[in-house]
């Protein structure tokens, strides 16, 4: 049977969507999915693609694949929002049809959404295998409504990647400056990773420019969902690298010279600390901000394709951050922040002033497994050697997940070796504390995940942990001398479902 070009893309996104139909009432009953951070209705879900402030709405689309809770042919999944809070699942975007994204090891890989006009447009990267060989290429797909969309029949736009660049060419970003389309791919170079800059008048015909930036040998093999946008007064360069170690999303700032198509770095930082945030990308929103979302995981600490976490079992794997908002200071450092319409998810309140904390675990009188927590600690003249807050407690004290901040080292760290039996290791950070009288440790807790904001944002830490769901304690405590908690509030939040 023959189907005319995007009669047969309609057929593939039915299918995927009667197979996550046929899923998603079951899998909205497992006690471990997340009370307010975005996930598919069912199956897997990786990189955030297309955040656009479109119409007045947030439109989200992300890496899905429809028929398993393990990675697959790379499929669009799409939500939209009015708050960034409460998401309404939209049908499937973008399904494998074409001979440039039809592949079960490929599919329709990650990219943007831009406004054309009025036209929301999408440009990802059709991946296929040919004779062995990754064959990456830059399409374009565009909708009227908002809602469905259609292929280019002139796809792909881009179907090579430049000369003595690696078949690693993916993951577009696109924006426009002046008069002009920009579009910033990841790739590679003798082992090193790479951002590509290239150039159009109309989105459809594109022009290389240049390599934008590279790595030293320092900064990862391949540079994964790179996106490029302007912070104050300079420019900010943000990517995943693949084989950087603990280093999952890195963020450099500096100078952007349009005409010879360089980005010339100023600052080099870390997005996020922790386990799992992986591929983030940004959008400007109606009030001039500057959000990005990241995937909650990440590829490199894990086996390549191996289980992901244990709501695999579940049918469902895969989460989206809540959305950060992204600032810059005089230095070329940058600072995340949750975005303020989560406040609106706040209930039952607690509040205490002024507590000295022993060296004498303390059993704080909140549980939960969906809460927001503000603990204010002082440092000046503190005695203390370490202090923290336990998440997650069981009652007999044998699953934890530890928050801790050693005095003498300035370290945020993170414990979730006891978390759930399942999860494992330690991360940290150093927070630059010179000067400051307080720590301000900002945490949500969503069923299996937590979020870390320290030090005014300059540093979050992110990981996935996967308690029993009946363990909901909370403690806090010191060790090597007393500590002091000037303020704790703690909020138990309502679901945004």
């Amino acid at each position: 049977m023959h189907y005319n070009y995007n009669t047969y893309h309609k057929l593939m996104l039915d299918k995927a969507e009667q197979s996550v139909s046929r899923m998603k009432d079951l899998v909205a009953k497992d006690p471990m999915r997340l009370k307010y951070h975005f996930m598919a209705p069912a199956y897997w879900i990786n990189d955030p693609n297309g955040l656009i402030y479109y119409r007045g709405e947030y439109h989200m689309f992300y890496q899905h694949h429809p028929y398993s809770a393990q990675w697959g042919a790379m499929h669009w999944g799409h939500a939209k929002s009015k708050d960034l809070v409460h998401w309404e699942h939209l049908p499937i975007a973008l399904a494998p049809s074409e001979s440039y994204d039809l592949d079960e090891k490929g599919g329709c890989f990650s990219g943007s959404a831009v406004d054309n006009d009025g036209v929301l447009t999408l440009i990802y990267t059709g991946t296929v295998i040919r004779d062995e060989r990754v064959v990456q290429t830059q399409c374009i797909a565009t909708s009227y409504d908002g809602v469905t969309f259609e292929k280019y029949v002139g796809n792909p736009v881009i179907s090579a990647p430049p000369e003595g660049s690696s078949p690693d060419f993916r993951d577009p970003k696109v924006w426009r400056h002046e008069d002009k389309w920009y579009m910033v791919i990841g790739s590679s170079k003798d082992g090193k990773g790479r951002a590509l800059l290239y150039r159009s008048n109309d989105l459809y015909v594109w022009e290389y420019v240049n390599v934008l930036a590279e790595s030293d040998g320092t900064m990862g093999t391949m540079w994964e969902c790179p996106d490029l946008f302007p912070l104050g007064d300079r420019y900010v360069l943000m990517f995943s690298p693949m084989g950087m170690g603990e280093r999952q999303t890195v963020y450099l700032t500096g100078r952007m010279d349009y005409e010879k198509g360089i980005f010339t770095l100023d600052t080099c930082g870390d997005v996020d600390y922790g386990f799992e945030f992986y591929a983030p990308q940004s959008f400007l929103d109606g009030k001039g901000r500057r959000i990005i979302i990241g995937w909650l995981n990440a590829w490199d600490w894990m086996p390549w394709f191996k289980n992901f976490g244990p709501t695999s079992k579940n049918s469902w794997c895969g989460a989206m951050s809540i959305p950060r908002t992204v600032e810059i200071d005089g230095n070329g450092r940058l600072k995340f922040l949750p975005v303020e319409e989560l406040t609106a998810l706040r209930g039952d309140h607690y509040h205490i002033d002024r507590l000295t904390v022993e060296e004498v675990e303390q059993v704080l009188p909140v549980k939960g497994d969906c809460l927001e927590i503000i603990a204010v600690f002082n440092l000046t003249d503190c005695k203390a050697d370490e202090f923290g807050i336990k998440l997650r407690v069981s009652d007999n004290g044998r699953e934890e997940t530890v928050l801790s901040y050693l005095c003498c080292t300035g370290e945020l760290l993170l414990d979730r070796n006891k978390s759930d039996g399942w999860s494992q290791g330690i991360r940290k950070c150093k927070l630059d504390m010179s000067g400051k009288e307080t720590l301000r440790l900002h945490i949500y807790i969503d069923t299996c995940v937590v979020e870390v904001f320290a030090d005014e944002g300059y540093a979050t830490m992110t990981n996935n942990i996967y308690p029993n769901p009946d363990h909901k304690g909370l403690k806090i405590y010191s060790r090597g001398g007393n500590a002091e908690l000037i303020s704790l509030d703690i909020w138990k939040l309502k679901s945004a479902w």
